[in-house]
C-alpha cells in the first residue's frame, strides 16, 4: 500500500489583477510561483491558507474546505499536448500543490494527509468558475477540465503548523469507504450515477458541504 505523495512544487500567490470580465476588474490568486525550497525551508500552513497565498473573492474561494489545492503532475504533458502549448507555465491550473503518484481515482474523500506539523483531509474534487479561464487565456479551459475527469482535489487542514516545502507527505489514513476523488466528481455530472451511488457517496462525512449540496440536487 502506498503512503508517500511525490511533491513536485509548491506554489502560491497574493491577488493580483487577473483580467476583465463582463467588463469587470477581475482579482484573483490563481496565478501562483513556485516557492524554491533552497531559500524556503518551511511555510505555515493555517487553517485557510499556505503563507504567502490568498484569495480575492472569500465568498467562493478559500475558506475551511479550500485551504490546499493539489493537482497531479502526471496530467499537465497531457494538457501541453491536448491545448498544444508546450509550456504551460508554473502552477498552470492555480494548485499549490503540484503532486505526484496519485491521481482523482486514487485519492478518496477522507484520506489524510500528514506534510510536516500539519495534518490535512482530502474533502473535495475542483470544478473552476470563470477564473480559470482567464488565467489559461480560454474560455473552454473549465468545461474541458471537467469532461477530462482530470480536476485535483481540496484539501482541508485539520491542524495548523509549519510544513517543509520540499516534503515529504505521507498517507496516514486512506478512508474505509474509498469514495475516490474522481467518483464524487463523475456523480455530480448528470446521469453518470444512479441515486444508490449518490447515497453512498454522501454517507462520507468529510465530504464538503458545497459538493454534499450539489450531490444531493441530483437525487
Amino acid at each position: 500500500m502506498r503512503r508517500s505523495v511525490g511533491l513536485r512544487a509548491v506554489n502560491v500567490g497574493k491577488p493580483a489583477f487577473l483580467g476583465m470580465h463582463r467588463g469587470q476588474r477581475v482579482t484573483s490568486g490563481i496565478a501562483k510561483r513556485p516557492v524554491d525550497p533552497s531559500g524556503t525551508a518551511e511555510l505555515w500552513l493555517s487553517s485557510t491558507n499556505l503563507e504567502g497565498d490568498g484569495q480575492a473573492d472569500l465568498e467562493d474561494h478559500g475558506g475551511r474546505d479550500k485551504a490546499v489545492y493539489a493537482y497531479p503532475s502526471e496530467h499537465l504533458p497531457v494538457w501541453a499536448a491536448e491545448l498544444g502549448e508546450p509550456d504551460l507555465g508554473p502552477a498552470p491550473f492555480g494548485e499549490n500543490l503540484s503532486t505526484a503518484g496519485w491521481r482523482e481515482e486514487d485519492v478518496c474523500i477522507g484520506d489524510r494527509w500528514r506534510w510536516g506539523d500539519a495534518l490535512l483531509e482530502v474533502c473535495q474534487p475542483r470544478w473552476p468558475c470563470y477564473k480559470l479561464a482567464l488565467h489559461r487565456g480560454r474560455g473552454d479551459i473549465g468545461g474541458r477540465l471537467r469532461d477530462a475527469g482530470r480536476t485535483g482535489w481540496y484539501l482541508r487542514v485539520l491542524e495548523e503548523g509549519a510544513v517543509p516545502v520540499a516534503g515529504p507527505i505521507a498517507v496516514v489514513v486512506q478512508h474505509p469507504a474509498g469514495v475516490s476523488v474522481l467518483a464524487v466528481h463523475d456523480a455530480a455530472r448528470p446521469g453518470h450515477a444512479s441515486p444508490e451511488a449518490i447515497e453512498e457517496l454522501l454517507a462520507v462525512a468529510a465530504l464538503a458541504d458545497e459538493w454534499r449540496e450539489m450531490l444531493t440536487r441530483r437525487l
